[in-house]
């Protein structure tokens, strides 16, 4: 069965992150430390909400104001929280390629507002993609089935025509029950590879 369809993943894929920059630097903006920050944010459902679409930024932000007792701005808590990625450079060319043999491209990722739309404007990188599924539109993240279902929606193929890979093992599983074809994420060389294997990319 030919591969029409290529889902990846958003973090440590495409772009590396940083969760400790992202307390750290709403600690500096909340008057708080980074473990204070990690403890409310990441330590609670707070950022699960987030990123399944059930709290907008404004209400997360609203939230840890309130908690920490400080006066800051949403236009600043939005660009502390999401200022923490790093282009994984090698996959750009790779995607590129992809789109050149006519696969289509959709993402496939847990992720909130704030940092879908910092990705998109930091980064030539979006763009390339033909749709997308992220969490937070989606109204569930990785590996409940729902998030899955919709990228079922927009990759206009069979499951078995389609290749995902994530850094995480768990939402690798999921996919496979789903009848796609996936691979957890190792580097851009290592994906090219599973790509070349299944006849996506030329040698």
């Amino acid at each position: 069965m030919p591969l029409r369809t290529c889902l990846f993943d958003l973090g440590n894929v495409l772009v590396f992150f940083s969760h400790e920059r992202m307390c750290r630097q709403i600690g500096e903006l909340v008057g708080a430390s980074e473990a204070e920050v990690r403890a409310i944010l990441l330590g609670t459902p707070l950022q699960l909400d987030f990123e399944s679409g059930r709290k907008t930024a404004a209400q997360v932000h609203t939230e840890l104001d309130r908690f920490f007792a400080s006066s800051t701005n949403l236009a600043d808590f939005e660009r502390a929280a999401s200022d923490i990625f790093v282009l994984n450079e090698p996959m750009v060319p790779l995607l590129d390629e992809l789109k050149n043999n006519g696969v289509r491209l959709v993402l496939l990722s847990n992720t909130c507002s704030s940092h879908f739309q910092f990705v998109e404007n930091q980064f030539d990188l979006l763009s390339r993609f033909d749709d997308f599924t992220a969490s937070y539109r989606a109204g569930a993240t990785k590996p409940f089935d729902r998030i899955y279902e919709d990228a079922l929606a927009r990759i206009q193929c069979e499951p078995g025509e389609c290749f995902y890979t994530d850094d995480i093992a768990e939402y690798i599983d999921a996919a496979k029950r789903f009848g796609i074809d996936a691979e957890v994420f190792e580097s851009a060389e290592h994906t090219r590879e599973q790509l070349v294997n299944r006849g996506a990319l030329p040698r």
